[in-house]
C-alpha cells in the first residue's frame, strides 16, 4: 500500500474559473510535477506518475510551458550505428 499525503489549499473562487474540485486538483498536481521535474527533483517518469498522467501527456504539458523533457547531461544517450 502506498502512503498518501493530503494537502489542503485555500483558493479564492475568483481563481477557480468554473473548474470542479477534481479538475483543479489534477491541474495543480500537474503544475507541481512540472516544476519538480524542471528543478531535477523528479525524473520524467516520477513526474508523470506524480501528476497522474501518462508520460506522453506529461511531455505535451511540458511542451506547452516550454519545459525541455530531454537533458543530455542527465540522460544516457545511445546512438545506433549503421
Amino acid at each position: 500500500m502506498v502512503n498518501v499525503m493530503q494537502l489542503i489549499l485555500e483558493i479564492p473562487d475568483q481563481y477557480i474559473q468554473g473548474k470542479s474540485q477534481h479538475q483543479l486538483a489534477q491541474q495543480v498536481k500537474l503544475y507541481a510535477a512540472m516544476v519538480m521535474f524542471q528543478s531535477s527533483q523528479l525524473s520524467r517518469k516520477e513526474a508523470s506518475e506524480f501528476a497522474g498522467v501518462g508520460i506522453f501527456d506529461f511531455f505535451e504539458a511540458c511542451k506547452e510551458f516550454n519545459i525541455c523533457v530531454f537533458n543530455a547531461s542527465n540522460e544516457s544517450v545511445e546512438i545506433d550505428s549503421p
